[in-house]
């Protein structure tokens, strides 16, 4: 993972360290994942077998002028208090904030102490906000070994552009062999990406965090209804450790959750600045090579990722702490909490199943007219991105013989569902033929109303 550190007129700089401008001497920045002794004037009561050592985010404000010593012992003042920052309270402050003010004040309260996570995607808008703050800021990225081609290139772009040097952190070559040895090289499309993406993606980063007090991400609200609806514009990290270690040693910065991701772009475009040529093939989330496509009309962003997987699985990792523990019942679609989200494909045109009408439906050979069914959660994103086209079908179908219905298939219907309905992921829409028992799966990920009609319209 490559930390940068630039100033507004920074010259690019290579290797492990970083220099950082000083007004009387440089700087060596010790690199993510390091230990280092924090630079302190104090004076050694020699007396006393033991001494109080305040934690490291309660340091006074580092004097730049000094290069720590690391072969010297020092303690701080003791009987210094501390206060303790509400980050609570800071983000409802910043809620209506600029992009650009809350980076400026990420980048002003930890200075080397905090960086900038690049995926090689838009957050790329990330490292252009820290450049416009005119402070110094540092980069890092996760180099899982799986990467497209082109994002490797963004990379080196990206490093030109802004005359930074990104650190790349990458994952334990011991465990990446252990797990390619034991599953093979794509075992993630028979038993999920978890396991995967814990060995080449969240290893790395913990190690990674814990050089740093802080840490500053592009998650955006609208990238997944379902796991980021509520992300704040800075927090306590509930699942990483920092540099002091411990639980709320580490805080997350989300300049960019307010903002919508056509507003990403159109900065992007105005500020010139250089973007991952995967966009421009229809990637939007952008991961590695073997779990990552293009999305299709009528498809939210995220569905690009994963795409054989439930919508529960889209988070890798990373962020975790999005996955709330009181919502597990929605996500995973079983207990009874599910109830509690609104219902979908809310429309006097569609038809409601219930689980003794979806089987006897299922059970029928001759049936007096063909069925279209979704089989959905109302908890799952790909489903609440599909309403509208689905809702329109209904509506173009309406007096045309074929009936349109939805069966919720969640909670204690999931596994029916599974095992006589065909379904793999939310939603699957099935096709029942006039005169035929077995029902048709659509294949496609198009989910327009276009391509619904043409399924439709093929088999009736």
């Amino acid at each position: 993972m490559a930390f940068s550190v630039t100033a507004s007129s920074s010259a690019a700089i290579s290797g492990s360290n970083f220099s950082r401008s000083s007004s009387s001497s440089d700087l060596k920045v010790p690199q993510i994942g390091s230990f280092r002794l924090a630079d302190r004037h104090a004076t050694v009561n020699l007396s006393k077998k033991r001494c109080a050592v305040k934690p490291v985010n309660a340091e006074p404000k580092r004097n730049d002028s000094l290069l720590p010593q690391a072969a010297s012992i020092s303690a701080p003042e003791v009987s210094e208090k501390v206060e303790v920052e509400d980050f609570e309270q800071l983000a409802k402050e910043l809620d209506n904030a600029s992009p650009l003010e809350i980076m400026d004040k990420a980048l002003e309260k930890f200075g080397n102490d905090i960086a900038i996570a690049f995926s090689g995607a838009e957050d790329v808008a990330l490292i252009e906000y820290a450049k416009l703050t005119g402070r110094p800021f540092r980069v890092f990225s996760l180099d899982t070994g799986r990467l497209n081609p082109e994002t490797y290139r963004f990379f080196d772009e990206v490093e030109k552009h802004y005359e930074i040097r990104i650190e790349y952190m990458f994952p334990d070559a011991v465990e990446v062999q252990a797990l390619v040895r034991s599953k093979g090289l794509f075992s993630f499309y028979e038993d999920g990406h978890q396991e995967c993406c814990r060995v080449r993606k969240v290893r790395p980063l913990r190690r990674a965090l814990k050089g740093l007090r802080a840490w500053i991400t592009g998650q955006r609200k609208d990238q997944s209804p379902g796991t980021r609806s509520e992300v704040p514009i800075v927090q306590v990290d509930p699942v990483f450790e920092g540099l002091e270690g411990g639980v709320g040693s580490l805080v997350k910065w989300n300049p960019v959750a307010n903002v919508d991701g056509t507003d990403i772009w159109n900065f992007l475009r105005a500020m010139n600045v250089p973007v991952n040529s995967l966009h421009s093939q229809g990637f939007v989330s952008i991961g590695c090579e073997p779990c990552t496509r293009p999305v299709l009309p009528g498809q939210h962003e995220r569905e690009g990722r994963w795409w054989w997987e439930d919508a529960k699985a889209k988070e890798c990792g990373l962020h975790k702490g999005n996955l709330k523990q009181d919502g597990s019942a929605q996500l995973n679609g079983n207990g009874s909490g599910a109830a509690a989200h609104t219902d979908i494909f809310d429309s006097q045109s569609l038809v409601t199943l219930s689980r003794a009408g979806i089987e006897n439906l299922a059970r029928l050979e001759n049936r007096k007219e063909p069925w279209i069914v979704v089989l959905y959660a109302p908890w799952c994103p790909y489903c609440q991105a599909m309403e509208e086209s689905y809702v329109a079908l209904a509506e173009k179908l309406a007096g045309s013989g074929v009936k349109v219905a939805k069966f919720r298939a969640d909670g204690e219907h999931k596994e029916y569902a599974q095992k006589e309905l065909q379904l793999g992921s939310f939603p699957t829409i099935l096709f029942f033929p006039k005169h035929s028992a077995k029902a048709i799966k659509y294949g496609s990920e198009k989910r327009d109303v276009d391509s619904l009609m043409a399924f439709v319209s093929a088999l009736r």
